[in-house]
């Protein structure tokens, strides 16, 4: 008989038993190779069909790999005994959080019962039924996310209520499927019934079939189909009824049973699927991790002089002003500056041809960088529960768009940043990432007053939500950027990122290309620096260069705002140009110059101002780079576009 102390496989320490049941014992073990805590699952040695079961279990569990399965790590075969080495969940199992509790909230329930829909939807694809799904076999972990435990055939090891006798039937009685009672094989539709008992069980503290004193009556109600009816179930009674329809096809499947769940679920709540992306599956969401790089250059915030804001009242009017702005705005025939007809007057436009509006593409895909909308993805209506909420759509990095939300005085107390990224996804890293349709989207834990959100779209691109706390009082970063997230995820569900209206004017730098601005003679002034090593951004409005160390190097951004000042550098005159040049702004040894382009009056009939920026870096003294840095400038100035 195992004991604390005892080594298995020379690796896995035994600490102290967590579990028992008729068939065998779990151990809290210690992984001395990886160090980490891990459980031990052993079957009684003297027990042949233990032994069976848990070779089964180990086979079953080890080919379903998702975030909501308890993982199986390792089996171990010691002749006399087996173990099955598992990832070690410290929370505690629903069933235990009921009798701590009494009943959960129906939101809380639907939170968990989503991801385990999730897990029970990866293993139904590998094939798998689970067949005891129940409280005790959910694990919650101390951050609050639900594992599901115990597959196989010998799930009875992990306590004494899995052995109750039940006249050959399978299960345990107060979560038994009404076929399985009966006497039928237990399938995927089984799995469904005892997660909807199992969620039955956690609002209401006890079985659908009730209360009884021994395990027979449980069966003989199944039998009958009887299921009293939930008295705390509110928002999850729809769901629960679906899930415990007495008729196995009239139930939902288990991915379908997400969907149900997830409406009632708070919208932060983690919910996976790994089967792969599905067209027009907006709630079946698979978490991996994944590197996900924050952009690193962000400009500062401003105050524009004139936006829309929205307000419950202004909702009224505005398919009024979209009516306006198809006719007269930035890309009609009308007056604007910002009107896409004549080269002279202004433009805010795309760099596509005549029928990029309404171009489509696969759902969850960015498509082509120089036609996608960033502002498309943004609704301030949306966001209107928060507060006054503000459109910026043409500040920063052209790939970027804005809504700030105001407080009662009027200032600014948030901002929504999104932007897109050209650079693809890698894998890795610590960042918790779901799936949601075709894209996969990462939430950062809050920074402050920032939070960080991630999509990282079908065709390799990456949409970046940045929400930040301006001044008090403000809603949580994190909410707001949830908020915006499932807006953009509602949009990609239905097709790719839509398109830019109509056309450029020919003077606008979205017509521009930063990596054509400079040439290799021109880069040979930064030693080391060449053409062929070069980073270009989204839709190529940004070039960098380096010497392939990153020690020297260029950088080139396109860029907006509502004014051109020279407040935080020394005013300069570049190629004929209003600029400014700032040494060090970026880094030590570094040299910043911005040179003004063109000014025009954006879509809100804002203020704006087009400029390019251009950072040189190396191991030169400052007056060097900075010299340098004025003379790309001049250089690269002339050749943007033209009117």
């Amino acid at each position: 008989m195992a004991e604390a102390g005892d080594k298995v496989a020379d690796r896995y320490l035994l600490q102290e038993p967590i579990g028992r049941g008729g068939m065998g014992v779990v151990w809290l073990a210690h992984d001395e190779l990886l160090d980490r805590q891990v459980a031990v699952k052993c079957a009684r040695p003297d027990d042949d069909r233990a032994v069976g079961r848990l070779t089964n279990e180990a086979r079953n569990a080890a080919r379903l790999h998702h975030p909501h399965i308890v993982s199986v790590f390792d089996f171990v075969d010691e002749g006399e005994i087996c173990w099955i080495v598992m990832e070690y969940v410290s929370g505690g199992s629903l069933a235990d959080m009921v009798r701590a509790r009494v009943a959960l909230p129906p939101e809380e329930a639907a939170a968990i019962g989503c991801q385990i829909a999730a897990a029970l939807a990866k293993s139904h694809a590998e094939g798998v039924v689970h067949g005891d799904v129940t409280p005790e076999n959910v694990l919650i972990t101390e951050d609050g996310v639900a594992k599901l435990t115990d597959f196989g055939i010998s799930r009875a090891l992990w306590s004494e209520a899995t052995m109750t006798q039940t006249g050959g039937v399978r299960g345990k009685p107060p979560y038994l499927p009404p076929e399985v009672a009966r006497g039928e094989a237990a399938d995927r539709k089984s799995d469904v019934f005892s997660l909807g008992a199992t969620l039955y069980a956690a609002i209401e503290g006890r079985s659908p079939y009730g209360e009884a004193s021994h395990p027979m009556a449980y069966v003989a109600r199944a039998i009958e189909g009887y299921i009293e009816t939930p008295h705390r179930a509110g928002p999850l009674a729809d769901a629960l009824t679906k899930l415990l329809h007495l008729e196995p096809r009239r139930r939902p499947a288990a991915d379908q049973a997400v969907r149900l769940l997830r409406r009632v679920a708070p919208s932060s709540t983690p919910i996976e699927d790994t089967e792969g992306p599905h067209d027009g599956d907006t709630l079946d969401r698979t978490p991996f991790t994944m590197r996900l790089v924050p952009p690193s250059v962000r400009g500062a915030r401003r105050r524009p002089g004139r936006r829309v804001v929205i307000t419950a009242a202004a909702l009224v009017t505005a398919a009024v002003l979209v009516g306006w702005a198809t006719l007269f705005g930035p890309w009609g025939g009308g007056r604007s500056d910002e009107s896409g007809g004549s080269g002279k007057d202004g433009g805010r436009g795309t760099s596509g041809t005549a029928d990029s509006a309404t171009r489509t593409g696969p759902a969850g895909t960015i498509g082509d960088a120089r036609t996608a909308d960033p502002c498309k993805l943004l609704n301030p209506a949306s966001l209107s529960r928060f507060g006054e909420t503000v459109l910026d759509p043409d500040y920063g990095e052209i790939d970027r768009c804005d809504v700030l939300l105001q407080g009662e005085s009027g200032d600014d107390i948030a901002d929504v940043q999104l932007n897109f990224s050209a650079d693809p996804p890698e894998p890795g890293g610590d960042v918790p990432t779901r799936r949601v349709g075709n894209v996969t989207v990462g939430a950062y834990q809050r920074d402050g007053d920032e939070c960080l959100r991630n999509i990282a779209s079908a065709d390799h691109k990456q949409i970046w939500i940045i929400t930040e706390r301006l001044d008090a009082p403000a809603p949580d970063p994190c909410q707001l950027g949830d908020a915006a997230t499932d807006y953009v995820v509602s949009v990609l569900d239905r097709g790719q990122v839509p398109r830019r209206s109509g056309q450029p004017v020919a003077s606008s730098l979205l017509r521009g290309h930063a990596c054509r601005v400079l040439d290799g003679d021109e880069l040979k002034r930064v030693a080391g620096v060449r053409v062929a090593d070069r980073d270009p951004g989204f839709g190529d409005w940004q070039c960098e260069w380096t010497d392939g160390s990153g020690d020297a190097g260029v950088k080139v951004v396109f860029n907006r705002d509502n004014q051109f000042t020279t407040d935080d550098g020394q005013s300069a005159v570049i190629a004929g140009r209003r600029g400014s040049v700032s040494p060090n702004e970026w880094d030590d040894d570094s040299c910043l110059v911005r040179v003004l382009h063109r000014s025009y009056r954006n879509s809100l009939g804002d203020d704006t101002v087009e400029f390019m920026s251009l950072n040189v870096y190396g191991p030169e003294s400052t007056g060097k780079v900075c010299k340098t840095a004025k003379a790309l400038a001049a250089a690269a100035a002339k050749k943007l576009p033209a009117s």
